[in-house]
């Protein structure tokens, strides 16, 4: 939809999507623009959290914003969303506290919030485990058909499910099982590549052959690639095929090209393998300042975008200053959650730690 100097030139594949642009108002652009920028805000902001000792670790989402805000607008309330562990953008725009995934990354929960919680929008947990998550979206969207709950003819109730994972995922076996149940029991379900170029340190292209969007194809999916770092072309493509999905019409696939400008995690050092060229060339299609060119030829008045963001770091020194009050959690919680009921094993270890901090100099208050 939107050129890479923020000019607004469909391309001719594109022409078919357009309709769903025609359902959007000034406001819902606006609210593309905050999301986008407040999730980015959060971003910088955890990454030095983690800088200063305050996390154990962070996934930047850092260049994905408007594959990330495009896609979960589209999504409708009653859709159940299924993400990786990079996802902060989808989160927030489902309900999620930010402080939820802050204190999952400063090790103070094993969850950071409620999934079955209506507030948090049927955002279910992260997922580290590389690619498990769409084993568990096709697994529930199997659910949703069998509750009959999917393809009734009212958009309005009928629900669909939207996994996000990377491309890294791509390659291992749980993704292409997930596929293989999808298409057998024509679930309604959305699978959402996000394509950053790379996993960790090996490259797409030593990855896939071809184009990944095309794997998707042979397991008889409806598969579809878009520019990811267009939040136009990101919701449209999204709404379109969320409505085939909920539509009864199968499992639809989705690759956004886009790039992880960050780090893997805030462990990894992308100078060793990226070089400063492939680097610079992506940064000069930066998703937020491609769609900031596209509001101001609109008409968007300079105060439009200081006040997006005044409000994208006020955001961000709250959530900051949460994150530092966050307290430290019950020693017992590691172990209270390991079964559902007593176990001998967990009784053990936790008298062995009893024994370990005792014999510690000061004892257990050290």
């Amino acid at each position: 939809m939107l050129a890479a100097d923020g000019t607004f030139a469909p391309t001719p594949d594109a022409e078919k999507y357009l309709p769903v642009l025609d359902g959007l108002t000034d406001d819902d652009h606006v609210q593309f623009l905050r999301d986008m920028v407040v999730t980015r805000a959060l971003d910088l902001e955890a990454a030095n959290l983690q800088r200063q000792g305050q996390l154990a670790l962070w996934a930047p989402s850092l260049g994905q914003e408007a594959a990330q805000v495009g896609s979960a607008r589209a999504a409708r309330a009653q859709d159940t969303i299924f993400p990786s562990y990079r996802e902060h953008a989808v989160a927030l725009i489902r309900g999620v506290d930010p402080l939820g995934i802050l204190a999952l990354y400063r090790g103070v929960t094993l969850g950071g919030w409620d999934p079955t919680d209506p507030a948090n929008g049927n955002f279910r947990l992260y997922t580290l485990v590389l690619g498990a998550q769409t084993l568990h979206a096709s697994g529930y969207a199997m659910g949703v058909s069998f509750r009959s709950e999917t393809a009734t003819g009212d958009p309005e109730s009928d629900k669909a499910v939207m996994v996000y994972f990377g491309d890294g995922s791509t390659s291992e076996g749980d993704v292409n099982e997930s596929m293989i149940f999808a298409a057998s029991y024509q679930t309604s379900q959305v699978f959402f590549l996000q394509n950053n170029k790379w996993a960790i340190s090996v490259p797409v292209s030593r990855q896939s052959r071809t184009p990944l969007y095309r794997r998707a194809a042979g397991f008889g999916l409806d598969s579809v690639h878009v520019d990811g770092n267009d939040v136009l072309a990101s919701y449209a493509v999204s709404r379109h095929h969320l409505e085939n999905a909920r539509s009864g019409n199968g499992p639809q696939f989705i690759e956004a090209d886009t790039y992880r400008v960050g780090a893997h995690t805030t462990s990894d050092d992308p100078t060793k393998y990226r070089t400063t060229d492939e680097f610079d060339s992506w940064t000069a299609r930066d998703p937020i300042a491609r769609f900031e060119t596209w509001l101001r030829a609109q008409g968007a008045a300079d105060s439009l975008f200081d006040e997006v963001n005044t409000e994208a770091k006020d955001y961000a020194a709250d959530v900051r200053r949460r994150c530092l009050e966050l307290p430290n959690p019950d020693r017992d919680a590691m172990f209270d959650f390991v079964y559902s009921e007593e176990h001998s094993l967990v009784d053990d270890q936790s008298e062995w730690l009893d024994a370990y901090e005792a014999s510690l100099e000061g004892g257990a208050d050290q």
